[in-house]
C-alpha cells in the first residue's frame, strides 16, 4: 500500500519493500516513509517482481527467503527491468557467500535481521544520493548534447540541413575547420558541437577571441610566457595550446589577428610546437584548431591584412552559417527554443505567445542574426507578467511598426502601387506560407485569421 507523500523538494525516491513477513515489510516501509521516501510494500516475492513491471522504482529492499521465491529472483528481475535501480537484500539467514553473490549480481547493500532501522535509513540514504547523482550525471549529459550537440544547430530550412549534414561528416576528423559567418550566427556553438561530437570530446576545449587583445597580450595568451618574458611577467605560465592539449583550440574572429601572430601561428601549425613568450625551448603540442570570422578572408588577403599561407592551412574544412534573414522559416521554431529556454533559465512561466507579436518578430531583419533574435525572447520573458508575451514585451529596436522590416523578395511598398488590394493580400499569404515552410497552422496564426480561412484564401489565390 502506497506510504504518504514525502515532504522534500523534488521527485520524491520510490522505494519497494519485498518481504512475505506483512508486519515487518510494513514497519520498514513506515520507517522510510517518515523521512520522506514514497514506499509500496510486496507481501510475496512474485507480488514484487508484478509490481517492478508496473511503476519505475528507484530502490527495492527485498528478503532474501520467501515462500514463493527469493530475494536473488527479485534482483535478477530488478536489474532486468529497471537496471539503474538499487536493490538492497535484507535476510536472518545471512551466510558470507550469499553477500558475496548478491553482490556480484550488482546488489547495493546486504542487511541482516533483525533489522537496525537507523543503519537500514542510512543504507537506504546512499541509494537514494546514488540515484540522485546518476540523475545529475543523465540531465549533465542531456544538457551538453542539447547544447553541443547537432540538435543544438536549431534549423529546419535546407540551408540548416546542409549545415548539420557537413558538421557530422567534419567532426569525427581531426581537420582544421574554418567557419564563416555574420557576427550572431553561432560560429562558437558550431565550434563547441563539432568538438563534442569528435574522439577529443573527453579533453578541453579552449575558446580565445583574436579580435579582443593587443598582439603581445594575444601571444603571451596563445602560447604562453616565462617569468620575466616582460615587465608584468613575474611567474611562468601557460598559453591557450597548452591548456587545450589532446583537445580542441577554437581561436573566434581569426581574421583579426595581428600579422605577426599570424606568423607564429603558422610555425604551430607547420611544427606542431610551441615557444612561450621569453624562453627558446620548443613544447610539442596536439591540439584539433577549430578558427572563424566574419570578414572575408581572401579580400583580406588582398589587402595584405591576412596571410594566404595561414589562410590554407586554417581552411582545409569550411562551415559557411546563414544569416537568419536568409533562413527566416526558422524564426518560429527558434522563437519557441528561446521561450523555452530562458523561461527555465529565469523561472518564468510562459503559456504563449501573441500572434501579433510573433508577426513583428518574423517581419524584423534580425542585423544581429540568432544572438540578437535570442536576446530579444530573453528580454521578453524577463519583463512579462501575465505569462503571455506580447507587443508591450517587445525590445525597443522591435516596438515600432516596421521598424527594420524584411523585405520580399524585393517587393517594397512602391513596387506595390496600382496592384489591387486582391493581388497584395494573395502576395502576402504566399509570403507568409513561404516564411514557415508551408505550416498552415503557424501561417494561419501570424496573419490572424482562422485555419479555414486561410485555405479558402488558398484555394481562392490558386497557392500551394
Amino acid at each position: 500500500m502506497p506510504s504518504p507523500a514525502p515532504a522534500k523538494a523534488g521527485p520524491p525516491i520510490k522505494v519497494l519493500v519485498v518481504d512475505d513477513d506483512a508486519a515487518h515489510a510494513e514497519a520498514v516501509a513506515d520507517s522510510l516513509a517518515r523521512v520522506g521516501y514514497e514506499c509500496m510494500v510486496a507481501t510475496s516475492a512474485g507480488d514484487g517482481m508484478a509490481m517492478l513491471s508496473r511503476d519505475a522504482f528507484e530502490v527495492v529492499v527485498t528478503d532474501l527467503r520467501m515462500k514463493d521465491g527469493t530475494g536473488m529472483d527479485v534482483l535478477a528481475k530488478t536489474k532486468e527491468l529497471l537496471p539503474d535501480a538499487e536493490v538492497i537484500l535484507v535476510t536472518g539467514h545471512g551466510t558470507v557467500q550469499s553477500a558475496v553473490e548478491a553482490m556480484q549480481q550488482g546488489a547495493f547493500n546486504y542487511l541482516l535481521k533483525p533489522l537496525d532501522l537507523k543503519q537500514l535509513r542510512a543504507v537506504v540514504d546512499n541509494a537514494s544520493r546514488t540515484q540522485h547523482l546518476r540523475r545529475a550525471n543523465a540531465e549533465l549529459s542531456r544538457r551538453l548534447d542539447e547544447k553541443f550537440g547537432f540538435e543544438g544547430v536549431i534549423g529546419n530550412t535546407p540551408q540548416m540541413h546542409d549545415v548539420v549534414d557537413r558538421l557530422r561528416r567534419i567532426a569525427p576528423t581531426d581537420a582544421t575547420v574554418l567557419i564563416q559567418g555574420d557576427t550572431g550566427t553561432g560560429k562558437e556553438l558550431v565550434a563547441q558541437a563539432i568538438h563534442q561530437n569528435s574522439p577529443r570530446k573527453n579533453r578541453p576545449f579552449v575558446a580565445l577571441n583574436c579580435a579582443a587583445l593587443s598582439e603581445h597580450i594575444l601571444e603571451s595568451e596563445l602560447f604562453g610566457h616565462v617569468r620575466g618574458a616582460f615587465t608584468d611577467a613575474s611567474s611562468d605560465r601557460v598559453g591557450k595550446f597548452e591548456y587545450a592539449s589532446g583537445g580542441t583550440l577554437f581561436l573566434d574572429e581569426v581574421g583579426d589577428m595581428p600579422l605577426p601572430t599570424q606568423i607564429k601561428l603558422l610555425r604551430v601549425l607547420e611544427s606542431g610546437e610551441i615557444t612561450r613568450v621569453g624562453s627558446n625551448e620548443a613544447i610539442k603540442v596536439n591540439v584539433r584548431i577549430l578558427s572563424a570570422t566574419n570578414r572575408d578572408l581572401e579580400e583580406s588577403i588582398k589587402a595584405g591584412a591576412f596571410r594566404e599561407d595561414l589562410y590554407h592551412r586554417l581552411k582545409v574544412l569550411t562551415v559557411r552559417l546563414p544569416r537568419l534573414a536568409e533562413r527566416a522559416q526558422d524564426i518560429p521554431l527558434l522563437i519557441e527554443h528561446f521561450i523555452q529556454l530562458h523561461s527555465g533559465r529565469h523561472h518564468k512561466k510562459v503559456r504563449s505567445i501573441t500572434a501579433a507579436a510573433r508577426r513583428r518578430l518574423m517581419a524584423y531583419n534580425w542585423p544581429g542574426n540568432v544572438r540578437q533574435l535570442k536576446n530579444a525572447i530573453e528580454s521578453m520573458v524577463v519583463v512579462d507578467f501575465d505569462e503571455v508575451l506580447d507587443l508591450d514585451d517587445l525590445p525597443p529596436e522591435l516596438a515600432a511598426p516596421g521598424e527594420s522590416a524584411r523585405p520580399t523578395d524585393g517587393v517594397g511598398l512602391p513596387a506595390l502601387v496600382g496592384r489591387s488590394l486582391s493581388e497584395i493580400e494573395g502576395m502576402f499569404i504566399g509570403e507568409t506560407l513561404k516564411a514557415t515552410g508551408g505550416n498552415r497552422e503557424a501561417a494561419a496564426e501570424m496573419l490572424g485569421i482562422g485555419e479555414r480561412t486561410l485555405y479558402r484564401k488558398i484555394k481562392e489565390y490558386g497557392l500551394s
